[in-house]
């Protein structure tokens, strides 16, 4: 049987097929229409997905939402006349689109994949969440933490996974909520909410928390079971198109920072404060959450479950045996999770587990393209490159990456989620001391200040970081070994914000961040063998088992998915190399053909 999974219209879509209880295919539609994180019906998605599993429409066997909009409705309509009339431009701004579409979502999906007659439900939002991450775990049983901004009502939730079901047995509920917290800090510091918190985490190390009492205090009252209640004097969220308020700026030394403004030392203590106490949150919902549940194992998701330092954390403190994050924790993944909820509950399928890997297949579930399809399109934009066997294209890519130049590399399934996991990826020497600069500044076309994260051989995971577990999806930050950190001189220690940024920490300081660690990605054969094996050949190399791996694209963009996405990228940055398939594009041979065919236009044309 095949059951499709969409989550749409608020940011974030994306589709899911699952047959058999066995997914086949997740995309983001951000990936097919270019635009960062796009919320429209997820149409790309879903065509990729019915050709992946080789159906059509009339194929499906059932079709599931992942949460309600009429009880979210139900939750903008009571909240707005518990303020009335405050908050009357939000509301009018939000009604016409609940009315023209969000309240008639069975009739916007029956549209949407046009063709389908069977049945359609719908799932709570963090029922969804709560889905994505126990199904696919390699666990029987687990306890089940879900943290975001809200889904209908629900912020936070605890569950128990166990055989083919999924219990929520805590709630936390709007407008109290470590997600809405987290992102009203995320704009005060003037980046994008809902997109910027990976920076607010990135930034925090080069600050110091000097802010946190002041949170805890005034802002938030954060129990001991993680539960928590915001003092809603201080943000605006409720009623107005923005988080914050004059008095929460007031409290906080001024106004929002004005994005692309400089940043300041604080910014930094800002956000070094509010992870803190994110830090915090999570740990003390980890204890009571093992409490409640008395399991071993934990699963997470929601968009909180991405913030990796909480999630290492929680793994150091051995509150839990074993954690699993769903890799795509976002609202991406309740598309995912809303499809197995169908297979699972409401069909009552039986869940078949294997505990030595996951049901998300290393969440390599997005488009490919072969060989022939890579070398079509090269040769269609007359672009030079050089065919290779398999072998011979790894054993040329890690030279290249030993001799410190940039690779972007493009093999196999996209990855499903926010981060690339080495099919869609920019890699380099984690070794090189100026690696780091140069992929931020003249490659990602980003802030200087955010680290890049390694992927590592797995049987050599312990050799570099402080942990000894699989970290697949880069969702776990870990201390780098003290063996291999480097210890600042008196001078540095003086160091101040931006200022550490160049000061090498360690014998692979490209991914290194500024408190010595690092979010670690471990790489298995038999999840993706091709990236494994580019590793063992840079080992044998160098004699070091780790790359720098960031996501193929650019600020602002979503990750490439196609090849012309991908030269795209390449052609417009300052990577050295591109590697597609067994093909390979040097960089400096294009910019030569590149002059090359304008001198001769300006020869033919008399003009040189």
């Amino acid at each position: 049987m095949n059951l499709l999974g969409i989550s749409c219209f608020y940011h974030d879509a994306a589709a899911a097929l699952v047959r058999d209880g066995e997914i086949l295919a997740a995309a983001q539609e951000e990936r097919f229409t270019r635009e960062k994180q796009d919320a429209g019906f997820p149409r790309n998605a879903i065509n990729f997905c019915l050709r992946q599993a080789g159906i059509r429409v009339e194929d499906i066997d059932l079709l599931v939402f992942y949460d309600k909009p009429l009880l979210k409705f139900e939750r903008l309509l009571d909240t707005y006349l518990s303020i009335a009339p405050t908050g009357i431009a939000s509301y009018l701004k939000a009604l016409p689109i609940w009315v023209g579409e969000k309240l008639w979502m069975r009739r916007v999906l029956r549209k949407g994949v046009s063709g389908y007659r069977g049945r359609i439900l719908f799932a709570e939002h963090h029922e969804s969440h709560g889905a994505s991450a126990f199904f696919p775990s390699p666990f029987e049983e687990a306890a089940i933490l879900t943290v975001d901004g809200v889904g209908e009502w629900t912020t936070a939730s605890i569950g128990i996974g166990r055989g083919n079901r999924v219990e929520i047995v805590r709630e936390l509920t709007f407008p109290h909520s470590l997600g809405l917290l987290y992102a009203a800090f995320t704009a005060y510091t003037g980046f994008r909410v809902n997109s910027g918190e990976y920076k607010v985490m990135g930034l925090a190390p080069y600050g110091e928390p000097k802010y946190v009492d002041l949170i805890l205090k005034r802002l938030v009252d954060l129990r001991e079971d993680g539960s928590l209640r915001l003092n809603l004097e201080y943000f605006s969220y409720l009623g107005a198109l923005t988080m914050t308020n004059a008095k929460f700026h007031d409290l906080f030394g001024g106004p929002p920072r004005v994005p692309e403004t400089k940043l300041t030392q604080k910014e930094m203590d800002l956000a070094r404060s509010i992870q803190e106490v994110c830090e915090l949150a999570m740990l003390r919902m980890a204890r009571y959450t093992a409490k409640v549940t008395g399991m071993k194992n934990l699963v997470l998701a929601g968009g909180v479950a991405l913030n990796c330092v909480a999630n290492g954390k929680i793994l150091r403190e051995r509150i839990f045996d074993r954690i699993w994050i769903q890799p795509a924790a976002g609202d991406a993944g309740g598309a995912v999770g809303a499809a197995l909820l169908g297979w699972h509950h409401v069909l009552d399928k039986p869940r078949m587990v294997d505990p030595s890997r996951d049901g998300m297949r290393g969440a390599y579930l997005g488009p490919e393209f072969s060989q022939e399809e890579i070398e079509f399109f090269l040769r269609s934009k007359g672009v030079s490159f050089r065919s290779c066997t398999r072998e011979d294209m790894i054993a040329e890519t890690a030279t290249l990456l030993a001799q410190g130049r940039v690779v972007g590399w493009f093999q196999g399934r996209m990855e499903f989620g926010p981060r690339a996991l080495g099919s869609r990826s920019i890699l380099g020497d984690p070794r090189d001391l100026t690696m780091q600069a140069r992929m931020n500044i003249k490659i990602k076309k980003r802030e200087g200040f955010r680290p890049f994260a390694p992927s590592v051989l797995r049987e050599r995971v312990s050799e570099y970081f402080e942990m000894d577990c699989e970290s697949p999806y880069m969702l776990l930050v870990a201390p780098v070994k003290k063996d291999r950190c480097v210890s600042m001189t008196g001078e540095q220690q003086k160091l101040w914000g931006i200022e550490k940024l160049n000061v090498p920490r360690s014998d692979i300081p490209a991914v290194t961040h500024v408190d010595y660690s690092a979010r670690v990605q471990t790489v298995r054969r038999a999840d993706h063998p091709l990236y494994y094996d580019l590793l063992r050949r840079f080992e044998q190399e160098t004699g070091c088992a780790v790359l720098v791996n960031t996501s193929f694209n650019v600020r602002g963009e979503p990750i490439v998915c196609t090849p012309e996405d991908a030269f795209r990228c390449f052609a417009a940055t300052g990577i050295d190399y591109l590697v597609m398939g067994n093909c390979i594009v040097d960089k400096s041979q294009l910019l030569a053909e590149t002059l090359e065919s304008a001198a001769a236009e300006q020869k033919r044309f008399g003009l040189d």
